[in-house]
């Protein structure tokens, strides 16, 4: 199993840790690849292993086709993940990876009778909360950048460089199209505990939004509210890692 580990395209694992009591897979906002969480491995303890998860369309995959169905999504990934799945194991999700967590732990559950020991989901709604707003995937290419703009997750000089946008746009559209054509249905609530994030100044997830993924789970549910606008994730890196160590911890007996 460990050669076929190592080549597994949608995982990126910057350290290995074979010895480590849980592998916490990570799901990417929308735009975003497995570079989004560089760094955590270091910051965590030696007992959690990252394992950053890498969409098709960006990083080492980038001439790949991205996905822009959710269900067709969860399915290829749960297959590519399987393998990482023989010992304990968390989800964390950010904004479109929430989702892609959520949906992804109901699938291991339903088709395979594995679930996670905890999920993680920040600055994303509840996914029963029905949608407020138009789709933004469709939009003329001025309209869509002027978008990206308003949810601030793209650096302004990025935006003004053409042709560094004409590589990321088609990306963009599909992740905003999965998650924007997402239909949520109805089903069992979840076992695990779920952990949720907000950031204060994000008003597209308000903490009553975040207080609604309580719906979500049979187990423990908690919110966290950290300062800053939708990536938080960036600016209250310390205090997101920081609240996902100590909860991992104890799932071994507060030992980590």
């Amino acid at each position: 199993m460990a050669n076929a580990l190592t080549v597994n395209p949608w995982l990126v694992r910057s350290k290995p840790r074979p010895e480590a009591k849980t592998r916490l897979f990570c799901f990417p906002y929308a735009g975003g690849g497995a570079s989004i969480f560089r760094g955590w491995q270091d910051e965590l303890p030696q007992t959690v292993e990252v394992c950053a998860v890498e969409l098709p369309g960006r990083g080492k995959r980038l001439l790949e086709t991205p996905f822009t169905e959710l269900s067709s999504l969860v399915r290829a990934a749960a297959d590519a993940l399987l393998p990482y799945l023989d010992k304990p194991f968390a989800f964390f999700g950010h904004s479109m990876g929430a989702v892609i967590g959520f949906e992804l732990a109901r699938h291991l559950r339903d088709e395979e009778g594995k679930r996670p020991l905890h999920l993680f989901v920040a600055g994303r709604r509840a996914p029963q909360l029905a949608e407020t707003e138009a789709p933004t995937y469709n939009l003329p290419d001025a309209e869509f950048i002027d978008e990206l703009r308003r949810l601030q997750g793209t650096p302004e000089e990025v935006l003004e460089h053409p042709e560094l946008m004409e590589l990321m746009i088609p990306v963009l559209r599909a992740d905003f199209e999965l998650i924007q054509t997402y239909g949520y249905t109805d089903g069992a609530p979840l076992g695990c505990p779920i952990t949720a994030f907000g950031g204060d100044e994000d008003e597209g997830a308000t903490a009553a939004d975040l207080e609604a993924w309580a719906e979500q789970t049979t187990a423990a549910f908690s919110l966290r509210v950290l300062p800053g606008n939708h990536f938080f994730l960036n600016t209250a890196r310390p205090h997101l890692l920081e609240t996902i160590a100590r909860e991992l911890s104890r799932h071994h007996g507060g030992l980590m």
